[in-house]
């Protein structure tokens, strides 16, 4: 015999009127009122392009073909294996032992972030380099948890010398100076030599952000003395965007793991990523996040191309590929903005804005006549340069032919102003 409260509940539902709105399963099963949107039943398209902006890069078909592996946990013990061999291809491809060394998923502003939100804590002083866009976002980002940011400022295309840092570093006294080695807006490799023993003199952290020149121009982390140092996959290294490796030496790490308060972002911290790479010394790894399972695959599969040409065979290649590139660009009459020729970032080239000519008709000329990416500036250098990459994959004098033929037929058919 059903018990009284049972009873009284199914007399009370059956004296419900059935028949309204809401309570039938033909009102139920037609509830869906907004319909499939005609573009989600059409295929996926995609376009061929050539490109040769400041990235994304083309990549191999071998590093694609990685992409389309079938998806495994992100827990299996053979993504714990895949993530391990990317450990060991990143620590080769920054020339470090350092054992916290990892990939963020992410791009190269989740490395960025990551790096700053670790180890500056509210009230903490910050120096930040600025000669292009980077050091812009990075004196953000530092801002945005309260620390006390100060600069060193040049126009793009400026550099700093050791003297300026040094006297900058004593001066405010930071806990961590941030340097961009490749700075992509204005096409720049800065020279980093001596910088890091100035910041171990001066008991601050030294961070160095590598997206646009890893593997394109010479940078070894350990015997530079780079505290902490990220890039991103998708320019010379050469995999799809959306992973960022990044490596924490002994003192960056000491720095992170003694805090007061506990970083901004729970997804970034580092007490948590340690374990989940296995960086920790724990005997089992926790959940923290699902990760890009396809893209460790790739970027696995790029840094194993690293690993098999050789870093300072990708170093030289890069280098004559930009010469070359150099050279056609003053053949064609263009004007290349970085002067000094040591301080040109291999991967990124640019030109200085031909006068006479709208520098977006140009880009969209070739884009439209050549199927050819290549881009403007990017924060203070808009309006003051085009930006011509040829990385990773597209590393080749063949392509920079193409380059050149592209930019040539633009400026023959691209019309002049009067001015």
């Amino acid at each position: 015999m059903l018990p009284k409260a049972l009873l009284s509940r199914g007399a009370a539902l059956a004296a419900l009127d059935l028949s309204l709105p809401g309570w039938t399963a033909q009102r139920s099963a037609s509830s869906v009122t907004i319909p499939p949107p005609a573009c989600m039943l059409r295929p996926l398209e995609v376009p061929n392009r050539y490109l040769f902006g400041p990235g994304p890069s083309n990549v191999s078909p071998r590093v694609l073909a990685a992409g389309g592996r079938p998806i495994i946990g992100h827990l299996h013990p053979e993504m714990y294996e895949i993530m391990n061999d990317i450990k060991k291809g990143i620590r080769y491809a920054f020339q470090t032992n350092n054992h916290m060394t990892l990939a963020m998923s992410g791009s190269g502003h989740t490395a960025m972030e990551c790096a700053v939100f670790n180890t500056v804590e509210p009230g903490e002083s910050v120096l930040v380099s600025i000669n292009g866009v980077w050091g812009e976002r990075v004196a953000e980002i530092a801002q945005r948890i309260g620390a006390k940011v100060h600069t060193l400022v040049k126009t793009p295309g400026g550099y700093f010398t050791n003297e300026e840092i040094e006297k900058a570093l004593a001066k405010h006294k930071p806990v961590l100076f941030f340097l961009t080695h490749g700075e992509s807006s204005a096409g720049l490799a800065h020279p980093v030599d001596g910088i890091g023993d100035l910041c171990r003199k001066h008991n601050c952290l030294f961070l160095v952000d590598s997206v646009a020149s890893l593997g394109a121009a010479p940078l070894l982390m350990d015997q530079q003395n780079i505290d902490i140092l990220y890039t991103g996959s998708q320019k010379a290294l050469n995999a799809p965007p959306g992973t960022a490796p990044i490596s924490f030496n002994d003192r960056a790490c000491h720095k992170m793991f003694n805090r007061k308060t506990k970083p901004v972002s729970y997804l970034l911290d580092m007490t948590h990523l340690s374990n989940y790479w296995g960086n920790d010394g724990k005997p089992a790894r926790d959940y923290h996040h699902t990760g890009p399972v396809s893209g460790f695959f790739t970027l696995r599969e790029s840094l194993a191309i690293l690993a098999e040409k050789g870093l300072e065979n990708s170093w030289r290649q890069h280098k004559e590929v930009a010469e070359y590139l150099w050279k056609g660009l003053e053949d064609l009459g263009l004007e290349l903005f970085v002067k000094d020729k040591d301080l040109r970032l291999p991967s990124v080239t640019t030109i200085a804005i031909p006068d006479g000519y709208n520098w977006r008709e140009l880009l969209a000329y070739i884009m439209k006549n050549h199927h050819m990416e290549m881009t403007g500036g990017l924060g203070p250098s808009i309006g003051m340069v085009i930006r011509v990459g040829l990385m990773g994959y597209n590393c080749s004098k063949h392509n920079a032919d193409k380059a050149l033929a592209a930019l040539a037929d633009a400026l023959k058919h691209c019309p002049k102003s009067k001015a």
